[in-house]
């Protein structure tokens, strides 16, 4: 006798375990972006550049960019959750 390992997941769990991940990553993005927007002591990695000339608003940028990668990946959670539509 064998004892061979069944998943009983599929493809809907895997799907659903997609979805979560990215919006755990989404919400983690867009409260990073928020706090660029307000805290203004940062710790040091997270205002790696910021010294360089010329970057004095890279905080705005990196927090607009965070705001939008997190929106983008709310979509992403949102698109692999949702149910297949029957096919015609």
């Amino acid at each position: 006798m064998s004892s061979v390992s069944v998943s009983s997941g599929g493809v809907g769990s895997s799907r659903r375990t997609l979805a979560i991940v990215l919006g755990v990553l989404g919400l983690i993005a867009v409260v990073i972006g928020i706090l660029y927007f307000t805290v203004k002591g940062l710790p040091s990695f997270m205002t790696a550049g910021s010294h360089l000339k010329g970057s004095s608003s890279t905080h705005d940028l990196r927090g607009a960019v965070c705001v939008v990668v997190g929106v983008a990946l709310f979509v992403g959670a949102w698109w692999t959750s949702k149910k297949p539509s029957a096919a015609k």
